[in-house]
């Protein structure tokens, strides 16, 4: 019997082929109908309907997206940033997804860790982890809104080294030890002899960390210290050489390179790719193309943020998974509901 995938396993297509995952929430505030509603009514901008959040989430795992990614904004600053990201903290989210889907890996894009404890996100890290069957992946970031560190007691300027020390608390807290050992808390730098131990422990031998952006860190570091590279899309030619510095940083110990992606799919399926902000407008035959290409550069998943569209959501979800889709196996699908359901025409 084989091994169990790991859920980065899950997202990687040995064929060099990307899969494809969702940027919850799912909803299109920030197409330009909705804006105008949401103006004409009073609503603030950047706050999604999260009315069908769980409906949308199973449908998203029953069409056989590979991902659905969670962001971490602790504060809606409606003045400087105007985006509330997914609105509900990230880790309860995440248990409440783990309940209500069966395949699709879930992940986090990013949590900000300097101003979280790093004992408790190792612990709910670890949680989401064994509810959802180890199906969970651990995006880590710095952080690049310097109005909450104060909030949070937390120093914006020392956020890179707050950020090194905690994943390596991270790793040590998910660690299987003999029975009857624990953490050490010297070994964590906490100035204490008695031994105690986070639970729960990772379905594996650790919880895979994906690390969004530079997170203040050196390339070296990062390819050193990450399961994942989780970084914002770019235009073909800068993608090129931003994958190709990645696979020579880890060459011999090869790691998979994610990216998010905003995307308005249009209705007519001919209409060529041409740039939005951080991503494409295009119509599915140019995005079948596209996503080609960015997995002929080393890309192994792509996450579809679909605020941008007009569309309703589910309507765009059900045009991917019928055109799209079959050209990007997921192994995790694959594992769950048989091939039949990913081979590509």
């Amino acid at each position: 019997m084989s091994p169990t995938p790991t859920a980065l396993e899950r997202l990687v297509n040995p064929a060099g082929l990307p899969t494809l995952g969702l940027e919850l929430p799912l909803d299109n505030d920030w197409g330009n109908t909705r804006l105008r509603a949401d103006r004409a009514a009073g609503r603030p901008f950047g706050v999604p309907d999260l009315t069908r959040h769980a409906e949308l989430a199973r449908l998203a795992d029953t069409l056989g997206f590979a991902g659905l990614w969670v962001r971490d904004v602790p504060l809606y600053d409606p003045e400087q940033f105007g985006d509330a990201g997914s609105v509900f903290e990230a880790f309860t989210h995440l248990g409440h997804l783990a309940a209500v889907t069966e395949r699709v890996v879930l992940g986090t894009a990013a949590i900000v860790l300097p101003l979280r404890q790093p004992l408790l996100v190792a612990k709910a890290a670890a949680t989401v982890d064994v509810l959802s069957g180890g199906r969970f992946i651990l995006g880590l970031a710095s952080g690049d809104r310097p109005v909450e560190y104060p909030l949070f007691d937390a120093d914006f300027q020392a956020r890179g080294a707050t950020f090194r020390k905690n994943v390596g608390i991270l790793r040590t807290a998910w660690a299987n030890r003999p029975s009857g050992e624990g953490i050490s808390l010297p070994d964590i730098g906490l100035g204490a002899e008695r031994k105690l131990e986070v639970l729960p422990k990772p379905t594996g031998r650790s919880i895979p960390i994906a690390i969004a952006g530079h997170a203040q860190q050196s390339a070296e570091w990062i390819a050193q210290n990450a399961d994942a590279s989780l970084n914002y899309p770019r235009p073909l030619g800068a993608l090129r050489l931003k994958t190709r510095e990645w696979q020579q940083l880890t060459a011999g110990n090869s790691k998979p390179y994610l990216t998010p992606m905003q995307l308005d799919l249009t209705e007519d399926p001919s209409v060529a790719a041409t740039p939005i902000r951080l991503g494409l407008r295009t119509g599915h035959e140019a995005l079948v193309d596209h996503l080609r290409e960015m997995g002929g550069l080393g890309v192994s998943h792509i996450s579809f943020n679909l605020r941008p569209s007009d569309r309703p959501v589910e309507e765009v979800l059900q045009e991917l998974a019928e055109t799209v889709l079959p050209h990007f196996p997921s192994p995790g699908v694959a594992a769950t509901r048989g091939p039949e359901a990913v081979t590509a025409p």
